[in-house]
Formats: C-alpha cells, structure tokens, sequence
C-alpha cells in the first residue's frame, strides 16, 4: 500500500451500479497506485500527489463497462468511490 486510504466510502450510485468485486479489486489498484484508465500526464500526477500529499484520483471499469473512479482526499481522511456523473 502506497498511501493510507483514511475511511472508504461509496455513493449510493456506485454502490448500486458496481458488484463488491468490481469495488475491492480497484481499491486494491488504486491503493498500489495502479491509477487504471488514465493519460500518462495523469498518472504522473497522481504519483507527485502520493509524495507530496495531494489528492489522488483513479478511474476504472467494472467487468460491465461501467467506469468509475476512486478519490482519497489530499490529507488521506477518505477514499471514496463514486460514478463520474456523481462529482
């Protein structure tokens, strides 16, 4: 684990379009700092955020198609997992 992820929470729309599966695996990526489906410039992004303790932003897709990301916040209080319709 790269970073602590504080308390992880999800919206009602995340929990509703994602399997448990679908949320714990991307968890474990993004807590290893595998961001998922992002440019290369965000992926260099997110790792000078894990170094230097600004938010962390990871976009995946569950096994239906469905994207979504995960957010931890800049002083590691929460993680949360939510639809990108929902930020």
């Amino acid at each position: 684990m790269l970073f602590q992820p504080g308390q992880i929470v999800a919206t009602i729309g995340a929990l509703s379009a994602l399997s448990i599966e679908d949320i714990m695996k991307a968890l474990s990526r993004h807590l290893s700092g595998d961001w998922g489906d992002l440019s290369a410039e965000d992926k260099r992004e997110n790792d000078f955020s894990v170094k230097n303790g600004f938010r962390i932003l990871s976009s995946y897709s569950s096994k239906k198609g469905v994207k979504f990301w995960i957010i931890t916040e800049a002083d590691r209080s929460v993680t949360t997992v939510l639809l990108p319709e929902e930020y």
